[in-house]
């Protein structure tokens, strides 16, 4: 009987260290509440028996309770917007990869891999893009022409901390540019006037600085025939050098009407390339590929009734500028817009994904360590597979529920009261038991 009795008060002892567990926990969650990308702390209890009793019967002996606690990572917050546009959270099951500020300086094999679910990050004086708890965001670095190479889906070694050293984009001359436009066809019937439609756009010549070229379009005017055929002239304003140029026909037929059919270079000018629908000039040295659109297509240099109408401009090049600052889109790309208006991407930030994200070591800071238990960790394209993608301008809220911690705070302090009282009423009967010898 006396044995009965001490394995009912050590199950209550035990009662009491579970529920002061459960209270922790709680207690972690509620200090938690406001803090962006907690993740809550669920703690349960499992009953221990003790004795071999045989289809019930015989003496019966407390085994008391023991708790255990898991973070449940895999359960997020709501996201919220922010105004700051490398405040990032994951809307998914992904975590950014980041690192310590230490490691980020050090580089190297001394750069531990952690994972964050959101983080409010702003760049400091030596260009890291960080957090307030001087967690680094990490990604891997684009080339100069804004691609980003392949890198190990299963390694971090690619990963580099995101930095902004250079706060200055170095120019870029033009090296192509792409007109599409719309020749009035009215221009080439054999009444027409014969007036030249002319077009005047801006390059980047090899200094960075802007320069100009003319273009000029004359019609054909064959009388008694619709010639539907055109002259590109190219010539450079500064100087009048002509650069080239080159007779265009375009076609009438069901099949190509409106279309460019052929090209022939006149004496002195580059030929046309078909493959890639460009014709070529040089001035100073720079070679700038001039692109008109390739045989029968719709996108390039086209003739149909209307006016002469450029509906599309574009070069490649672009003049010095300073970054007016930087933003991330949802597919993780870390772009610099600068003043100019060019806009550049300079990382890609993949999302981190682990098949037990619940098994992951908890560290300070809302981050995580891959561990044993949570499984080899794999990089995906934000966007793509099962990680999410990324939100700029916003942070993950805790995913402490107040109600549900409060709920669970009264349930708990009445288990401790009870399991206080049980030792309590064990402790009066082994003084009754006691006060038999008197």
């Amino acid at each position: 009987m006396t044995m009965n009795m001490t394995s009912s008060m050590n199950a209550g002892i035990a009662g009491l260290q579970s529920n002061a567990t459960r209270m922790a926990g709680i207690s972690d969650n509620i200090a938690n509440a406001s803090t962006h990308g907690y993740r809550r702390v669920h703690t349960s209890f499992h009953a221990m028996v003790l004795g071999d009793t045989v289809a019930n019967r015989g003496t019966y002996a407390a085994g008391g309770v023991r708790t255990s606690t898991m973070r449940m990572v895999d359960q997020g917050g709501q996201i919220t917007g922010t105004q700051n546009a490398t405040d990032l959270a994951v809307n998914g099951r992904g975590f950014l990869p980041v690192t310590s500020l230490t490691g980020a300086r050090n580089g190297g094999e001394a750069m531990p891999l952690m994972l964050t679910p959101t983080g409010s990050f702003r760049f400091d004086a030596d260009g890291f893009l960080r957090s307030d708890a001087d967690l680094v965001l990490l990604g891997w670095p684009a080339n100069a022409d804004g691609t980003v190479p392949a890198f190990a889906r299963n390694s971090n070694d690619g990963l580099v901390p995101v930095r902004l050293d250079d706060m200055q984009l170095a120019p870029q001359p033009t090296g192509t540019i792409s007109l599409g436009m719309n020749l009035p066809a009215s221009a080439t019937l054999p009444d027409a006037p014969g007036t030249p439609s002319d077009l005047s756009l801006d390059y980047i010549d090899t200094l960075g600085l802007s320069r100009n070229l003319d273009i000029s379009f004359v019609p054909t005017v064959t009388p008694g025939t619709h010639s539907n055929a055109w002259t590109m002239q190219v010539e450079d304003p500064a100087t009048g050098t002509a650069l080239g140029a080159w007779a265009l026909q375009f076609g009438s037929g069901v099949a190509d009407g409106g279309r460019l059919t052929s090209v022939t270079e006149l004496p002195g000018s580059d030929a046309y390339d078909p493959a890639t629908g460009t014709v070529g000039i040089t001035i100073d040295g720079q070679d700038i590929a001039i692109e008109i659109g390739a045989l029968l297509d719709r996108q390039g240099i086209t003739q149909t009734a209307g006016a002469f109408q450029p509906h599309r401009i574009a070069q490649d090049g672009f003049g010095a500028g300073e970054v007016l600052g930087v933003s991330v889109t949802e597919e993780g790309m870390v772009q610099a817009v600068y003043d100019q208006g060019t806009v550049r991407t300079l990382y890609q930030v993949p999302l981190v994904d682990v098949p037990n994200p619940n098994g992951l070591e908890s560290l300070s800071n809302q981050a995580y360590r891959v561990s044993a238990e949570s499984g080899a960790f794999l990089l995906w394209n934000a966007g793509e597979g099962p990680t999410g993608t990324v939100m700029g301008n916003a942070l993950q809220q805790s995913a402490t529920d107040i109600a549900a911690e409060l709920t669970g705070l009264i349930q708990t302090q009445r288990a401790y009261s009870s399991n206080a009282k049980l030792i309590q009423t064990v402790d009066e009967m082994l003084q009754e038991t006691t006060n038999i010898k008197r």
